[in-house]
């Protein structure tokens, strides 16, 4: 029983951790694909703030190119910032209900055997009794 425990905590544990790369290659994928999004807008805003620059002074055009960079920035960091975190919570949501599932198979298997061996317990007695009767 403990072998077949420890061979299905096993599975459930490879299981667990091909699930979890599953997840975190569809989690890279869409954080790629976010940062690709980001990289065209960027582009797409960066051009269209150098053409009204051109328009404007030199010093005028160093302070908005500067502050567009600061600005992008900015929303880079906080969307990889919200891409960790989630990454983070799905991580630990997993992981709690893979423990979840796994104690309450124990439970389960622990009443099983307690079970068992009331059954064979009572089968002995009640074997021991007979023989008592008997001698």
């Amino acid at each position: 029983h403990e072998r077949e425990h420890d061979r299905e905590i096993s599975e459930l544990v490879t299981k667990h951790e091909e699930e979890m790369e599953k997840l975190r290659a569809e989690l890279n994928k869409e954080q790629q694909h976010l940062l690709s999004e980001l990289r065209q807008q960027m582009a797409a805003t960066h051009k269209a703030e150098i053409e009204q620059a051109q328009l404007q002074s030199q010093t005028l055009h160093s302070l908005e190119l500067e502050a567009l960079r600061l600005s992008l920035n900015n929303m880079h960091t906080s969307q990889l910032e919200l891409t960790q975190s989630n990454l983070r919570k799905e991580k630990e949501t997993a992981l709690v209900e893979l423990r979840e599932m796994l104690n309450d198979k124990r439970a389960q298997e622990v009443a099983i055997l307690q079970s068992r061996h009331q059954l064979e317990w009572e089968k002995i007695k009640e074997q021991y009794l007979k023989e008592k009767e008997d001698l």
